[in-house]
């Protein structure tokens, strides 16, 4: 007869939950896994699934109870670990959608916006546009793959332990937070430098032709020198955005390494002994 006690369930539900925190709360921050479209059934079930898979292969779980204070602090700092690495991806996202943005203010079709279910907000069509054709690109280079490996590496940089993380992990998401602007200025600059040109020529025209209406022929022409930047611009967009990954992914592998840098206390020095 198999008899389990209590401290061997408390060690065996440990060693499955913890784990599985740091990886549904990545699914959930993603931009790909967890996006509003997929059922939560399937994210719970490829959560569970990668858990089981990746559990017995990491290192060993610290004995606490998982339901003392201590085991509910460790649920916590795992789950923050996951939504970090998650959002470093969704950053680059960001980027390219906050591109699409700047570029559709520019051409003039900003009162065209709908409803985008994965920020539950309201997006323009470039936007969008954008945002659809990074998820391909995403895709088309495995960077799905390639997050789950980083998923799986961050159990070994950075192991389940109770020892409260580094303060550098959150310096390090401020500091890649930063990149939402730059790179998506970077990656409008294109289409706005194109019809900043246009609205000089534009500008031009009214002065040397002052009976012309530029209300009603400015419009269909920026909008139409805006899409045919972005025809001519979209097949040489694919190397900013795969370098866009590759740094998304390289920071959400170092997340997990500035947090490991775990620093003990350090006891102020004792004055010196008067002779």
């Amino acid at each position: 007869m198999i008899t389990l006690t209590s401290g061997e369930m408390s060690a065996w539900i440990a060693a499955l939950l913890w784990p599985l925190t740091r990886i549904l709360a990545l699914i959930a921050s993603s931009p790909l896994f967890g996006n509003k479209s997929v059922p939560a059934r399937v994210k719970i079930a490829l959560g569970v699934m990668l858990a089981l898979i990746m559990a017995p292969a990491i290192p060993a779980a610290p004995a606490v109870d998982p339901l003392s204070w201590s085991g509910l602090l460790i649920l916590i700092q795992e789950m923050l670990i996951g939504l970090a690495m998650g959002f470093a991806i969704r950053i680059v996202f960001a980027a390219v959608e906050m591109a699409g943005e700047v570029a559709s203010l520019t051409m003039g079709l900003g009162f065209a916006s709908f409803f985008d279910p994965m920020t539950q907000g309201r997006s323009s069509a470039v936007s969008q546009f954008l945002a659809l054709v990074a998820t391909m690109a995403f895709l088309a280079v495995n960077g799905h793959l390639i997050l789950l490996e980083a998923l799986a590496e961050s159990f070994f940089t950075l192991p389940v332990s109770a020892t409260p993380i580094s303060v550098g992990a959150p310096y390090e998401m401020v500091r890649w937070g930063a990149k939402i602007f730059s790179a998506g200025l970077q990656l409008s600059l294109p289409i706005v430098a194109a019809l900043l040109i246009c609205n000089i020529a534009l500008g031009i025209l009214t002065r040397a032709a002052p009976q012309l209406n530029i209300f009603g022929i400015g419009f269909p022409i920026s909008l139409g020198v805006g899409l045919l930047v972005i025809s001519i611009v979209l097949p040489y967009l694919g190397g900013p955005i795969q370098t866009l990954f590759n740094q998304g992914i390289e920071a959400s592998r170092l997340i997990p390494r500035s947090a490991a840098q775990r620093t003990a206390p350090t006891l102020p020095a004792l004055p010196a002994a008067a002779p």
